[in-house]
């Protein structure tokens, strides 16, 4: 809607995980790096952790790019919440192989038969599990069983899982230290800090056309840092809602205001917030303003 207002060639805060737009901070460079490292150095079991809404997936959306580009088979489990049965047909149609897929036994014939070819072309292949803080006991147990296809350069299948913190704490249940054991790579995804927000919303609006941003002032970067807490996810819902407003009121500088008026549309709560009462937008109006702190 306000592309055009701004110069843009595209939405800058599109919250699609858009590889085109990744933002290449150290950690997330070095996440990257320990994934294809893992993949092709037959690793087995890598480990990708972080807060909700600080890029995991877009991780994961760079890693496939990467495999599609070298060709690597994979499968892309994204919805966790799966019985052992549909787990075994997701893969089976994901690596599509030809077999009953109902049949956990054929789909392990014909895992097996898929893998074993790929190594003997040289390749391996991958299994990637997004949202893997949400996987069940008995689904868990046999992703580590698919951990103990191997032959003597490695192993056959390359199982990435990713998932919030929670995923640390299962994995280090006593019922799953055997495949915490076999966990080689593991790699946690941080908040930005102040600086990593600003070249983080700077380089979004390069890449979507305009270079020498100015609709962002110092003081507004900084009260977007300090309220999305340095969330990826929540700084694009911010500034998306930051441009509309601006758009909306014709005028291509964003305001501490406006952004006022978006965290309380937004009901955005952070450490040191000040708990706005009023009707919002749609009329302006601000009843009250009171101290808060966490946990009133």
């Amino acid at each position: 809607m306000y592309n055009a207002f701004f110069g843009f060639d595209e939405n800058p805060f599109s919250l699609s995980p858009d590889p085109a737009f990744l933002y290449r901070s150290q950690q997330h460079e070095e996440a990257l790096a320990n994934l294809i490292y893992g993949v092709q150095s037959r690793k087995g079991f890598i480990v990708l952790t972080g807060e909700v809404g600080t890029g995991k997936t877009t991780m994961l959306e760079c890693l496939r790019d990467y495999l599609d580009a070298q060709r690597i088979e994979f499968a892309f489990v994204f919805n966790s919440r799966l019985t052992p049965k549909q787990f075994f047909e997701l893969v089976a149609y994901d690596l599509d192989l030809r077999c009953d897929r109902t049949s956990k036994t054929e789909v392990l014939i014909a895992l097996n038969d898929l893998l074993l070819q790929q190594a003997h072309q040289g390749r391996t292949t991958v299994l990637i599990v997004d949202e893997a803080h949400n996987l069940d006991w008995e689904v868990l147990e046999e992703i580590r069983m698919l951990g103990n296809l191997e032959n003597r350069r490695g192993k056959l299948i390359q199982i990435v899982l990713a998932g919030q913190p929670e995923l640390d704490r299962k994995l280090d249940a006593p019922n799953l230290r055997q495949l915490k054991q076999r966990i080689v790579l593991r790699f946690s995804i941080e908040p930005f800090t102040e600086e990593q927000t600003t070249e983080y919303i700077t380089s979004r609006l390069a890449k979507a056309g305009l270079p020498e941003q100015a609709v962002f002032t110092g003081d507004v970067l900084s009260e977007i840092h300090l309220r999305s807490q340095g969330i990826p996810r929540v700084i694009n819902a911010m500034c998306d809602n930051l441009l509309l407003t601006a758009f909306a009121m014709e005028t291509r500088i964003a305001t501490v205001e406006m952004l006022d008026e978006v965290c309380l549309d937004m009901r955005l709560e952070w450490p040191g917030a000040r708990r706005v009462r009023g009707r919002g937008r749609s009329t302006g109006e601000y009843e009250d303003v009171s101290t808060y702190t966490p946990g009133d």
